[in-house]
């Protein structure tokens, strides 16, 4: 039940974050296209009403996506802690194994929270702000370690379905560092600040998907079953003793991937849609294009004059 527990507050933080991250993207573009640029976070807006006492609360409303942030990530810094203290017979390796996993785990946790603490204190404070840039490649650098830490949690795993669950996250997270490293070179680049968005969304409903499928019992795949280890009494995640079965329980995980996948795109177009409401924007008319070679442009001039001496 614990590690529901967390996979749902995983799912939540990363559905929120990312949500909000694709909203901004999108309203900031409509809004000024021409200026446009990436940010690795996104303030609340500012109002201009705000005046006097206000105003330092004000600024506390601004941060509040970032504070969400940094609780996020040291709530799973704390968990990947903890959980290496405890014993954990049914990975390959046992215990030792499992402890250095975790801290590996904890170690790529911390690494953000350092990033997003700095962040917070030199936007609030005198420090000096890091530059964009040098924010995304900090964060490419993040996502490639998990990336390689969830692979190799992957790895250890005596349950094919973890396994399994587990290679599909190190997928995203690496999908991740990739967008991350070409808003470092290129922060206009706005398809790759939409897709970041939409993958930290996609990382969201994985991890949902991952605690229903190994730790709820309604969601389990037929022909598999929880793992325990009786002399400690230490209870796992799911494994699928028939091959027939264990074969048919990956391709139900891939399915169900490619359906958040699909819902992750249904989002994008919502959300675009609603934005584009909410900030006014209106679609003009159809126009045709003027010529721009010199025997056309000539040629309307001598009709325009032909038609005004007639």
């Amino acid at each position: 039940m614990g590690e529901m527990m967390y996979k749902l507050f995983a799912s939540a933080s990363l559905l929120t974050l990312g949500l909000y991250h694709l909203i901004c993207t999108f309203f900031h573009l409509l809004k000024s296209p021409q200026s446009y640029a990436a940010k690795p976070f996104y303030p609340f807006p500012r109002l201009s009403s705000v005046t006097g006492n206000n105003h330092h609360n004000h600024n506390r409303l601004q941060n509040l996506p970032l504070f969400i942030l940094i609780l996020s990530l040291f709530v799973a810094f704390l968990h990947e802690t903890l959980i290496s203290f405890y014993s954990d017979p049914l990975v390959k390796g046992s215990t030792p194994v499992h402890r250095f996993s975790s801290l590996n785990s904890a170690a790529v946790f911390f690494l953000f929270l350092i990033i997003a603490i700095y962040y917070l204190l030199s936007d609030s404070t005198s420090l000096i702000p890091l530059p964009s840039d040098l924010l995304f490649a900090l964060a490419s650098v993040g996502f490639f370690l998990h990336y390689s830490a969830a692979s190799s949690s992957a790895a250890i795993q005596t349950s094919d379905l973890q396994a399994h669950c587990d290679s599909l996250s190190a997928r995203i997270s690496a999908l991740c560092s990739l967008l991350c490293l070409l808003l470092a070179c290129r922060s206009r680049l706005f398809i790759a600040d939409a897709a970041l968005a939409a993958a930290i969304c996609l990382q969201g409903l994985w991890q949902l998907q991952t605690g229903l499928s190994l730790y709820v019992d309604g969601f389990i795949p037929e022909g598999c079953h929880r793992l325990l280890d009786v002399q400690s009494g230490v209870e796992g995640s799911t494994q699928c003793d028939i091959q027939d079965s264990k074969l048919r329980a990956v391709s139900i995980l891939d399915l169900m991937f490619t359906v958040h996948v699909v819902l992750v795109v249904i989002l994008i177009f919502v959300t675009y849609t609603m934005v584009v409401m909410a900030a006014g924007v209106r679609r003009t008319g159809s126009y045709e294009a003027l010529p721009t070679n010199n025997a056309d442009s000539n040629h309307i001039q001598m009709k325009s004059l032909t038609g005004t001496q007639a």
